[in-house]
Order: C-alpha cells, then sequence, then structure tokens
C-alpha cells in the first residue's frame, strides 16, 4: 500500500497543531483491541456493533457470521466505516476508516489472519483457516478485508483533525 496524501484541516483543529503522521496513525490502528463497524441496511439505516479487528498487508480485517446483521447488510453494500479510540475529551487519538468490504476466501490468507489473531489476543481467538473462513466452536466466520479509501484521525489535547487520502 502506498502512504497516503495527509493533510491538517485547521477549519477543525488547534492553530499550533500539526498533522497526524500516518505512521502514528497505523499504530493506532494496530495497536486498538476494539473498534465499533458501521454498516447499512437494506433499507438505508446504519448499523453499528463493537468487534476485534487485526491490521495486516495495509487493510484492516474482521470477521462475522454469515447470518449476523453486518454480514446480511455487507451482502447487498460493501461501504463500511471502522472506528476506534478514547472516550476521554483531552487525550487519546481517535482514528475513522473508510472503505470497502471485500471477503477473504483464500485459505493461506486466512491462517496468517488467524494466526495474527491468536498473536494480538494471547492465544483467547481460535480459529482454523479452513474452506474459505474461519472455524470455530461456534461455526464459521467470514473474514472480511476493509483497504482504506479515507482515514481520518481526532488528536485530541492539542486537537488536530487529519484526512489520509488514498
Amino acid at each position: 500500500m502506498s502512504a497516503p496524501k495527509t493533510s491538517l484541516d485547521s477549519r477543525f483543529s488547534d492553530p499550533a497543531a500539526t498533522a497526524t503522521s500516518w505512521d502514528d496513525t497505523v499504530e493506532a490502528i494496530k495497536s486498538a483491541e476494539l473498534f465499533w463497524i458501521t454498516t447499512v441496511r437494506a433499507d438505508g439505516r446504519p448499523h453499528v456493533t463493537p468487534l476485534p479487528a487485526i491490521w495486516l498487508d495495509g487493510a484492516l480485517h474482521f470477521c462475522t457470521g454469515a447470518a449476523e446483521q453486518k454480514a446480511v447488510n455487507l451482502r447487498a453494500n460493501p461501504h463500511v466505516v471502522l472506528t476506534t479510540g478514547r472516550n476521554d475529551w483531552d487525550r487519546g487519538l481517535d482514528v475513522v476508516v473508510e472503505g470497502d468490504a471485500v471477503q477473504v476466501t483464500d485459505d493461506a490468507m486466512l491462517k496468517r489472519l488467524a494466526d495474527a489473531w491468536r498473536t494480538k489476543w494471547d492465544g483467547r481467538w481460535q480459529f482454523e483457516a479452513r474452506d474459505g473462513a474461519f472455524q470455530h466452536e461456534v461455526g464459521p466466520a467470514l473474514v472480511y478485508a476493509v483497504a482504506p479509501a479515507k482515514v481520518l484521525t481526532f488528536g485530541k489535547g492539542t486537537f488536530s483533525h487529519t484526512r489520509h487520502r488514498f
């Protein structure tokens, strides 16, 4: 993935603020344990739910059961927003990733992702990559990749609003 064009939006930033670097943004994404995903229902209403995600090969990856609302929504509309950050007003960094969710079915890639899940969460997530999905005790989970189209970062304290466009 090539580096995005990064710019500070001075309308929403302190005069002394600087843009958040892409490297700092990626580090925040990699270290986040929880994201909020927004998908769009067939009737246009949003659906928002928390989930864990993994950053690998320039994309965020998440999984879901085929019958869960987000999977149902993705069959009709691949546009998603994944959000992470802190609920503090004056510290931390919030990150918003916009893109399209594309199902990952390659078992070799799924194995790499299953290994990444296991590593990031100290073995608490145990997936087997097989038959184009994650397999585990409650049944198969579909896996999706979201390559960022646009990423917004919101630095708090010295408030900054940064855009990363691809």
